[in-house]
């Protein structure tokens, strides 16, 4: 789904633009210290470097403030933890063109019944199945990590992963709950039942005409879950009304034809997102 995953993964970690303050809880600066817009930008960071090599993935989430990176990796399904003495984020990487197993799971749009009511997205959740047992026992295995602050994040494919993960949590036994979700440029996961059982502190951000946040369709009985935090045609967070959001997507398409790029496919580029979120932030600036 992303097209841009190549140019990400061959990058070293000191070629990574990083603006997110780094998380110190020592000096009280932890997840929880950030306002929302800064919150996703860190998410955002984070699962943008889940695309680079494991070993510059963890050079980047130390500038970031997590002392602790995990890869982890079962069949193709691949997920990251970021952790501090404080929080834990789980990032989830996105399609990877030369996966063929995320390759299946994109276009395996047909529908399997979930664990709590209704049914959700087969390939995205046999992705979920593989790599959740190695989460669940990262986060049993050490008692420490229970009692820290726990978020979700993910772009594309992991995007999807991290909603559906973050609803498991609240049926494992394990005793955790998500503190927040961020995802990016994530499709549809589930029906109207199931996302409407799945309660979490979600917010699921939309680049323009993104055109994975427009699958799979409707027509299937896929729905989105989560508060949509929609960018617009010049990258500004902004609520726009049914009439208002067609007119932007025709001029963000516009624009896009003016800049000789197919606006759908590169307003999905994790970067894009990363790039307008920051542009956000400077509204609200960390103290």
């Amino acid at each position: 789904m992303d097209q841009q995953t190549p140019v990400i993964a061959n990058q070293q970690a000191n070629q990574i633009t990083l603006r997110s303050a780094p998380c110190n809880p020592e000096n009280g600066h932890d997840i929880n210290s950030k306002d929302l817009i800064n919150k996703a930008l860190l998410f955002a960071e984070l699962s943008m470097i889940a695309y680079l090599k494991p070993e510059e993935t963890e050079k980047a989430a130390l500038r970031l403030g997590f002392t602790q990176t995990t890869f982890y990796n079962n069949d193709g399904s691949q997920a990251y933890s970021f952790a501090n003495d404080q929080d834990i984020v789980i990032a989830f990487r996105g399609t990877e063109p030369n996966e063929w197993n995320d390759i299946k799971a994109d276009i395996d749009a047909t529908k399997a019944l979930a664990e709590t009511v209704g049914h959700v997205h087969r390939g995205f959740k046999k992705e979920v199945d593989d790599v959740w047992p190695l989460l669940e026992k990262m986060l049993i295995s050490h008692k420490q990590n229970l009692d820290k602050k726990l978020w979700f994040t993910g772009h594309s494919l992991g995007g999807a992963m991290a909603s559906i993960c973050a609803g498991r949590c609240l049926l494992s036994h394990i005793d955790t709950r998500p503190e927040q979700v961020h995802t990016f440029g994530s499709p549809r996961v589930g029906t109207k039942r199931y996302i409407n059982h799945a309660k979490v502190d979600y917010y699921r951000w939309v680049n323009n005409n993104d055109i994975v946040t427009r699958t799979p369709p409707v027509w299937l009985g896929y729905r989105h879950a989560g508060k949509e935090m929609y960018l617009d045609a010049q990258g500004r967070l902004k609520e726009l009304n049914a009439v208002q959001r067609k007119a932007d997507l025709w001029k963000g398409f516009v624009i896009g034809l003016k800049n000789k790029q197919i606006d759908h496919f590169s307003d999905h580029l994790i970067d894009r997102y990363v790039d307008y979120i920051y542009e956000e932030t400077k509204l609200f600036p960390e103290g």
